[in-house]
C-alpha cells in the first residue's frame, strides 16, 4: 500500500483531506480532477455541436444512446480486466482513448467535415473506453488507502465530479461555444484529457488483486461475479432499484434539460451551463457533508431514500420559466445524489471481497445502466409526445415508489443493522 507522506499526524488534517497523505492517491485525484473537467467540456460541447448540425431532441437522443450503448456493451469486460491486469494501465488507456476521440471530433468540427453519424460513432467509442474506468478506479482505491479513509476519498471524488464536470467544465464550455463555437470546446476537452493522463504516468501502484494468482477464464470470472450479485441481497436490491431509476431519470436529464432551459427560460449555452453548475455545486455539497463524518448506521436505507426522495424536485422542472428556479431544483437533486454516491462507493469497497471488486463494480455499471440507452433513446420522442413538464413529473415522482419497494421488499433495514460499517478509526 502506498503511504506517501503518512508521517503527517492524522489529527492535523480534516477527515476529508486525510487520503492526501498518500502520494499515489494524490496523483489519482489530480488525474480525476482533470478528467472530470474535460468531461464537463465534452458534455456541453457535444450538445451544442448536435444543435449546430441542425439536430433536435431526437438527434441528441441518438448520440447520447450511442455513448450509453458503448458503455453498456464493454463494462463487463472492463470489470474482468480490472481484476486481472494492471489497473493503472487501464486508467492510462482510458484517458488516451478519450484524448484521441475528443481531438478527432474537434478537428472534424473545425474543418467543417463533422456529421451527426461521426458524433454518434465517436460517442460510442468514448463510452466503451469509459466502461473500463470505473471498475479500475473503484478497485484501485482500497489498495491505496486504509478502510477508514475510503469514505473521505469517495467524498472527495464526489466533490470533484460535480465541481469539475458540472460546474467548471460546462462554464468554460459555455463560454467557448458562445465565443468560438462547439468545435473549439471539443478541442478544450481533448486538452483536458491530456492533462488527466500525465499524473497517471507518475503513479506507482501495487499489482492488482488477481495478478499473482492463477488465471481462470473470462467466462468463469464473469460467472463468479454474477453469482455473487445474485446471492447478495443488499447488492441485488440496490441494483434492481438503480436500473429502474435510470430508466425514468437519466433520459430526461441528459436529453430534455437543455431544451427545457432553451424553450422555457429563453437561455442559450450560458444558461444551460449555469444549470449544470448548480447541479454540480449541489452534488459537491452533498458529497462533502457525507464524507465529513462516518458511515451512517442506516446506510442502506438512507442511500436509497436519497436517490428516491431526493429526486422529487425534478417534477417541477417543466413548470418554471425562471432559470434560477431551475438551477435551485437541480442543485437539491445533485446534493441528494452526491451524498448517496459517496455512501454507495464506500459500501462496495467495504463489503465486497477485494478479488471481486472490479467485477462487482462493472456489474454495478452494467445492471444500473442497462436501460440507459433505452432511457436516452425514449426521452426525446416521449418529451415531444407528452411534453417536457409531464416527462419531468414522472422522473421526479416515480423513484419514490421504487425506493420504498426496494427498502421494504428486501428488508434492507435489517441487513444494515446486521452489518455495521462504522469501525473505530485506524490508529495514527
Amino acid at each position: 500500500m502506498s503511504t506517501g507522506s503518512a508521517s503527517v499526524p492524522q489529527r492535523r488534517l480534516p477527515r476529508p483531506l486525510r487520503p492526501f497523505r498518500h502520494r499515489d492517491y494524490g496523483m489519482l485525484a489530480a488525474s480525476m480532477a482533470a478528467s472530470l473537467f474535460a468531461s464537463g467540456l465534452w458534455i456541453v460541447a457535444l450538445v451544442y455541436q448536435v444543435i449546430a448540425l441542425g439536430g433536435g431532441p431526437s438527434d441528441l437522443s441518438l448520440v447520447s444512446a450511442a455513448a450509453a450503448t458503448g458503455l453498456l456493451t464493454s463494462v463487463l469486460l472492463g470489470g474482468v480486466a480490472a481484476d486481472r491486469v494492471s489497473r493503472r494501465l487501464l486508467l492510462r488507456l482510458v484517458e488516451t482513448v478519450r484524448l484521441v476521440m475528443a481531438g478527432l471530433a474537434a478537428a472534424l468540427a473545425v474543418t467543417g467535415g463533422l456529421r451527426l453519424w461521426h458524433l454518434a460513432l465517436i460517442a460510442f467509442v468514448v463510452g466503451a473506453a469509459e466502461a473500463f474506468f470505473y471498475p479500475a478506479y473503484s478497485a484501485i482505491l482500497p489498495t491505496l488507502l486504509p478502510a477508514d479513509e475510503l469514505l473521505a476519498a469517495n467524498g472527495l471524488e464526489g466533490v470533484l465530479r460535480p465541481v469539475a464536470m458540472y460546474a467548471a467544465g460546462p462554464a468554460l464550455a459555455g463560454g467557448l461555444v458562445a465565443a468560438f463555437g462547439p468545435g473549439v470546446a471539443l478541442g478544450g476537452a481533448a486538452a483536458g484529457y491530456l492533462l488527466a493522463l500525465l499524473p497517471l504516468l507518475a503513479m506507482r501502484v501495487p499489482l492488482s488483486v488477481d495478478e499473482e494468482r492463477e488465471r481462470s477464464s473470462v467466462l468463469a470470472d464473469l460467472r463468479e461475479g454474477f453469482a455473487y450479485l445474485l446471492r447478495t441481497g443488499w447488492l441485488f436490491a440496490t441494483l434492481a432499484f438503480a436500473v429502474l431509476l435510470v430508466l425514468v431519470v437519466i433520459g430526461p436529464i441528459e436529453v430534455l434539460l437543455p431544451f427545457a432551459v432553451r424553450d422555457q427560460t429563453a437561455s442559450g449555452p450560458g444558461g444551460y451551463a449555469l444549470v449544470l453548475a448548480a447541479f454540480g455545486l449541489g452534488g459537491a455539497a452533498g458529497s462533502l457533508i457525507a464524507s465529513a463524518g462516518r458511515m451512517p448506521r442506516r446506510y442502506l436505507t438512507l442511500m436509497i431514500l436519497l436517490w428516491g426522495v431526493g429526486g422529487v424536485p425534478l417534477a417541477a422542472i417543466g413548470f418554471t420559466n425562471r432559470l434560477w428556479v431551475m438551477g435551485a431544483i437541480v442543485g437539491v437533486v445533485g446534493a441528494a445524489h452526491g451524498a448517496a454516491m459517496v455512501i454507495w462507493g464506500t459500501l462496495l469497497q467495504r463489503r465486497v471481497p477485494p478479488h471481486l471488486l472490479g467485477r462487482v463494480s462493472s456489474l454495478d455499471f452494467f445492471v444500473s445502466l442497462a436501460l440507459m440507452p433505452v432511457s436516452t433513446a425514449l426521452a426525446g420522442p416521449v418529451g415531444e409526445t407528452i411534453g417536457i413538464p409531464a416527462t419531468f413529473a414522472v422522473a421526479g415522482l416515480a423513484p419514490v415508489l421504487l425506493a420504498v419497494a426496494a427498502i421494504v421488499g428486501w428488508r434492507l433495514h435489517r441487513d444494515e443493522l446486521a452489518h455495521p460499517l462504522d469501525p473505530a478509526p485506524t490508529p495514527t
